[in-house]
């Protein structure tokens, strides 16, 4: 199935031959700020301008939102790329179920992607008023921007709302971000894994996030010897770990037992469970396939009717085989399945109801615009019946690659010693 919708990559930093170069930068421009990054919005009149030119004033006029910008600036905490953290003590950390106490979610602001504001919007008015939400921005010019756009589209709290000044290469967060765990005493700790999966763009910049921010914050950080991504890995913080094979599509040479024993070394757990990557789906991320959604519960895309077939039954039969740490069986819930689309004829998109985000007591679960969307709302609440149930519409920002969870990180609370069982 071919489609031809917006397109959420840095496609403006893709290297061209000269001649090629050239003709496409008229493009580049009218369809993304690609020249803000160089030069960014410097005073509230020309964020206004900005926001202006790609649409993100809804019905409050330029001079207004200049007005606003200038008396109201937005306080911005700024990280510092030359900050070090302090190396964490060579003790095991536990990785907590993201159904745990959690301080905070960390976003990565698209602001170079328009299109994909509202989805955002969306986002923190879920999860401001159970979490303190943690904004990256790219330039802290930035800030006043999006503040305003959240005053015009959300009516969350935005106390809640914090603005972090971080440079990043772009907005999937889940898999650069800081994965932080808790030690033997409940402090937090950063561990940090090299992100380096995508040989077309740059991403120096994103893997120096998870430091950067430890840094700023305080953390001692661990490090993990492995080229990894956090949209890989799901935890019962009972002992228990999910992955899937991807990491041997990415690394040939790396087989289970070494995959074992790398995690070993840094991550407290006792059971690592390994289900098969999607094909023709870019990240090969366990987060398009499993949702973990308790220490006995986990929610599978069904086997459906595409080239996935068979690796969606092979998941669902394993899970249903399987028990985790404490030798619990599974529960399996399945999910609808929607038909795999190529938009633009290039980039090959799988839809997941899978990626979705818990967050003290919420549920954020990617929709589609299609008619199994209320489906699938309904089988996470069956799934999760303590829990409320919230769509966010990712009919956009999919064309990515990633929903929800790809787009959140979440900071588990520090001094939580132990998961709680069986919480669906």
């Amino acid at each position: 199935m071919l489609r031809f919708n917006y397109v959420p990559y840095p496609l403006w930093r893709r290297y061209l031959p000269a001649p090629l170069g050239l003709l496409t930068r008229p493009l580049w421009r009218w369809l993304y700020p690609a020249d803000a990054e160089i030069h960014p919005p410097a005073t509230a009149r020309q964020m206004a301008r900005f926001m202006a030119r790609w649409g993100l004033l809804g019905e409050m006029s330029e001079e207004d939102a200049r007005r606003r910008m200038a008396e109201h600036p937005t306080t911005v905490e700024m990280t510092r790329g030359d900050a070090l953290p302090q190396p964490a003590p060579s003790r095991l950390i536990r990785l907590p179920a993201q159904w745990e106490p959690m301080e905070a979610i960390i976003l990565t602001w698209p602001v170079y992607y328009p299109p994909l504001w509202p989805l955002y919007a969306s986002m923190v008015e879920a999860i401001a008023p159970v979490a303190r939400v943690t904004i990256n921005i790219a330039r802290p010019t930035f800030a006043n921007g999006v503040e305003l756009y959240l005053m015009q589209h959300s009516t969350s709290d935005l106390k809640q709302v914090q603005f972090l000044y971080m440079p990043t290469d772009d907005i999937w967060v889940r898999d650069y971000g800081p994965i932080v765990g808790l030690d033997e005493s409940g402090q937090q700790v950063v561990v940090h894994a090299t992100y380096d999966p995508l040989p077309h763009y740059p991403q120096s910049q994103d893997n120096a996030m998870p430091t950067r921010w430890a840094a700023h914050h305080e953390i001692p950080v661990r490090a993990l010897d492995l080229h990894a991504e956090g949209g890989n890995i799901w935890s019962d913080g009972a002992g228990t770990l999910l992955m899937s094979d991807e990491f041997q599509r990415r690394d040939s040479s790396l087989t289970v037992d070494s995959m074992l024993a790398a995690l070993h070394k840094v991550f407290l757990f006792d059971k690592l469970i390994v289900t098969p990557h999607l094909q023709e789906e870019e990240t090969g991320h366990i987060d398009l396939l499993v949702k973990l959604a308790g220490t006995q519960t986990v929610l599978v895309t069904e086997p459906g009717d595409s080239l996935n077939t068979e690796r969606l039954r092979q998941t669902g039969e394993l899970l249903r085989q399987e028990t985790n740490a404490r030798g619990y069986p599974y529960q399996v819930f399945e999910l609808p399945a929607l038909p795999q689309y190529f938009n633009w004829g290039l980039f090959s998109i799988w839809r997941s109801y899978t990626n979705s985000l818990t967050v003290n007591g919420r549920v954020l679960v990617p929709i589609y615009g299609e008619s199994t969307d209320e489906r699938a709302l309904e089988i996470y609440q069956q799934a999760m019946p303590d829990y409320t149930i919230i769509p966010i519409n990712c009919k956009v920002g999919i064309n990515g690659g990633g929903a929800v969870h790809c787009m959140t990180k979440e900071v588990p609370r520090a001094g939580n010693h132990h998961s709680k069982d069986e919480t669906s």
